[in-house]
């Protein structure tokens, strides 16, 4: 019983940080909310027993993706700083 309510509980986190990550106006925010759901989909591959996925999730969803979308973002606030000045 209780593996189906962690289930419905990561099945309802996964809704949760997706609308939150389109729907969030603050870039910065909705790349952290996006590293959020990539680690939450490799818990969600994990418990559907496909660690190689699962893996591949973390480092390349989660991990690689999410560093440089806050490299971008750290970019695009830098030269917006610099415009203004």
């Amino acid at each position: 019983m209780s593996g189906i309510a962690f289930d419905l509980l990561l099945a309802a986190a996964l809704l949760w940080s997706a609308v939150r990550a389109i729907t969030a106006q603050d870039l910065f925010r909705a790349v952290v909310l996006f590293i959020v759901f990539g680690l939450l989909m490799a818990l969600a591959w994990a418990r559907l027993d496909a660690p190689d996925i699962a893996l591949t999730e973390a480092a390349l969803g989660a991990g690689l993706t999410g560093a440089l979308l806050l490299d971008t973002v750290g970019h695009l606030r830098a030269k917006g700083k610099g415009d203004s000045s």
